[in-house]
């Protein structure tokens, strides 16, 4: 039989049995904080080397990590909160973080700038997509924007070309083809994006439409019925992927279809260039989302990847705001994390960072600058119930690439479910 002790349980093992015994070292007074995040392998070794430092010269605190896939993620943060027992840290995306704050399960650090929380040499915009309802809830982890990633070997070998920052749809539906042929069918050009909520945000965005307005949905059903058709042409040119290689991707780096050679590209955001490039052996490129048209504005915007907020039932919240602003203000963490969660919020650490970068470092702090007037605004905090429905999509489109729905009958159904899903959640 064989079993496993975490340090947690060890620390508090041994703590016992000195106190029996009458002894209590130093170390027995740690706070000892708990931090959760999503990502995979290449972020956790960053995240734990950034504690490492962190406690190396801060003797009377001690960190338990955990981290899971993004599908994960989100049921264990959900479960633990329920419970009672949400870590001091988490990670938070603009989808959850109003819907957190405002179930009051994420503590304002308002009271800690200038007072443990150095948020001097952030850029404005980063604190003000942290900023929920006036209060400051979470600090930006990285600058990041919409990206396709691709593998420039694949498209090479099969003669396609694409200008990064002004492809379009129409190059995807007339080039995809030549990916399948090239590699008898093996690897198309891209994934089926009809699911990727923040791909179709994009495409909204340029139609001069949006997700939500005030609360309420800012498209039409028969945008939804146009997205799922435009998907349906794509798939029926062989542009991307068939639905059954698009089903292994469960939102793990691991399973996404660029990683394990079916697609050449994925749409995911800037920063996880630096991620997929530990995966792949072949370089990679970074590009703009697919374009309505070579000229179009407006789809992308800069935001921030993720946050680390507090939580509301720390035992130790001064603690856990010096790990947090460590994290964000220490050029040597800078230095260890790079841009795998985004370019630096803080000009301080951008330029800490700078000369340490990789070339795919540099890519992706080049990619944010050259967005330029491609990118409009953020867009403002969304509905409490916004991750729901982003899983809604994603269902959505299963359906309809499986054969289960028609297009046209799609759009109004998930238009239905969205409605119901923010009456019920408002």
């Amino acid at each position: 039989m064989t079993f496993s002790l975490s340090r947690r349980s060890f620390l508090a093992s041994s703590t016992a049995a000195l106190l029996a015994a009458g002894t209590l070292p130093s170390w027995a007074q740690q706070s000892q904080l708990r931090l959760i995040f999503w990502g995979g392998q290449a972020r956790a070794d960053r995240t734990y080397g950034v504690v490492d430092l962190f406690t190396k010269d801060h003797s009377d605190v001690s960190i338990e990590g955990e981290f899971l896939g993004w599908a994960d993620y989100w049921p264990k943060v959900a479960t633990q909160t329920a419970g009672g027992n949400q870590p001091d840290i988490i990670q938070m995306d603009y989808r959850y973080i109003g819907e957190y704050a405002r179930r009051g399960s994420l503590a304002p650090l308002d009271e800690y700038v200038g007072a443990g929380l150095d948020t001097s040499s952030f850029d404005e915009d980063q604190l003000r997509n942290g900023t929920v309802d006036g209060k400051l809830i979470g600090i930006s982890l990285g600058v990041a924007a919409g990206a396709a990633v691709y593998n420039t070997k694949v498209l090479a070998d099969a003669g396609v070309e694409i200008d990064p920052m002004r492809w379009t749809y129409d190059d995807l539906l007339t080039q995809g083809p030549k990916v399948s042929e090239s590699t008898g069918g093996a690897v198309a050009m891209a994934p089926d994006g009809s699911g990727i909520e923040l791909l179709f945000e994009n495409w909204l965005r340029q139609k001069g439409k949006a997700l939500y307005a005030d609360g309420q949905p800012a498209f039409a059903p028969e945008d939804v019925t146009e997205w799922f058709e435009l998907w349906a042409e794509l798939r029926a040119a062989k542009a991307i992927i068939s639905p059954d290689e698009q089903a292994i991707d469960t939102g793990v780096l691991e399973t996404a279809p660029l990683v394990r050679g079916k697609s050449a590209m994925n749409f995911t955001t800037s920063n996880q260039l630096v991620a997929y490039q530990t995966l792949i052996p072949d370089p990679l490129g970074i590009a703009i989302y697919p374009a309505t048209s070579p000229d179009s504005t407006g789809g992308h915007y800069r935001n921030s990847s993720q946050y680390f907020a507090l939580s509301s039932t720390s035992a130790a919240p001064e603690k856990a705001v010096e790990f947090i602003n460590f994290f964000v203000n220490n050029p040597e963490a800078a230095s260890l994390l790079g841009v795998e969660r985004g370019v630096p919020a803080s000009a301080a650490m951008r330029d800490a960072v700078a000369a340490t970068l990789d070339e795919r470092g540099q890519m992706v702090v080049q990619y944010i600058a050259d967005l330029g007037e491609i990118a409009g605004d953020v867009p403002p905090t969304p509905p409490a119930s916004a991750g729901e429905i982003e899983v809604a999509l994603k269902t959505k489109s299963q359906e309809v690439s499986f054969g289960a729905q028609s297009p046209a009958d799609a759009g109004p159904a998930f238009y239905n479910e969205v409605i119901q899903t923010l009456g019920r959640t408002n």
